[in-house]
């Protein structure tokens, strides 16, 4: 690692300003080992976006069941208030439970297709 970054560093400040294409080629037929840690790199960076991806999908499931158990929650209280009501009164309770049991059945939808 030392070694490569004194390289850089020569064919930076010494090198660069007449540095050819040809010249390029040449330097890393010469120095193989430069090409590999932009494989590692590319390695490294995928393996960080797997596992951020598995992460998230973690996190969207946690919330969907958090959603789903409020979504429950919320339609048995809905019940209630329907079962207390009668057919000349409705509650203004019955339709703000029930705007926000839409509310959260669109989250659960939107969080169900996925990030796209």
């Amino acid at each position: 690692m030392h070694n490569r970054v004194f390289l850089i560093l020569f064919f930076t400040i010494f090198l660069l300003p007449g540095f050819s294409p040809t010249a390029a080629a040449q330097i890393a037929a010469q120095h193989p080992d430069m090409s590999t840690p932009i494989a590692d790199e590319d390695e490294a960076r995928a393996r960080i976006t797997r596992d951020m991806e598995k992460k998230a999908a973690k996190e969207r499931v946690a919330a969907l069941k958090n959603d789903t158990d409020k979504l429950l929650k919320l339609s048995i209280e809905l019940k209630s208030y329907v079962d207390k009501s009668n057919e000349n009164v409705l509650s203004v309770d019955v339709v703000k439970k029930a705007e926000e049991i839409e509310k959260l059945a669109k989250s659960v939808k939107d969080k169900m297709k996925g990030p796209n």
